[in-house]
């Protein structure tokens, strides 16, 4: 039986940042509160959801969250117009690359 990605769990410092990031800079759509300390977003195939985590606890190391796009270019600046950070875009075989971070410092990167 083949499994399939079905969500990316992402511990936040400051949930509703980071939330906000992920609706209103990254544009994806929101899939609402399943409890509190946790806010969905679909991103395709796969969901993205941010997580308070436990009092106390501290951020496990950062996941790389890949978004495929058709135009990475575009789709780059038309985030970082919106306050995202990605760098240039880089070329791997017949990849298109550009990494960048999310308000809290983990690893993000688009990606045709």
């Amino acid at each position: 039986m083949m499994l399939f990605m079905s969500r990316v769990v992402v511990f936040a410092k400051d949930l509703d940042r980071l939330a906000s990031f992920c609706g209103e800079t990254l544009k994806l759509p929101f899939r609402g509160n399943r409890e509190a300390g946790w806010r969905e977003f679909d991103a395709g195939d796969c969901r993205i959801v941010l997580h308070k985590g436990s009092r106390g606890e501290t951020p496990p190391r950062p996941t790389k969250i890949v978004f495929a796009c058709d135009d990475v270019e575009a789709t780059r600046n038309d985030r970082n117009g919106r306050g995202a950070w990605f760098g240039k875009v880089m070329v791997a075989g017949d990849l298109l690359l550009c990494d960048g971070k999310d308000l809290e410092g983990n690893p993000i990167q688009l990606s045709n």
